[in-house]
């Protein structure tokens, strides 16, 4: 027998096929994020969620042991 049930819509060029005008979510076209970008993006959040939850000592631990590994 054949197959008749629709599968998931099927991506062209970071969009959903029948769809014209919506980008799928997150698709970005043909531009990338410098990486200083997304570290500036990341850390106020790290930083919120070590003071939330704790983790402000073991963080400083973990960088200054990363820190005498690198010889600084």
């Amino acid at each position: 027998m054949t197959h008749t049930a629709g599968g998931p819509p099927v991506r062209a060029r970071g969009r959903l096929a029948g769809i014209p005008g919506i980008p799928v979510f997150g698709a970005r076209p043909g531009t990338r994020r410098h990486p200083l970008v997304a570290v500036a993006m990341v850390l106020p959040l790290a930083a919120l969620l070590a003071v939330v939850f704790g983790g402000v000592e073991a963080v400083i631990v973990q960088a200054s042991s990363v820190a005498g590994l690198l010889g600084l």
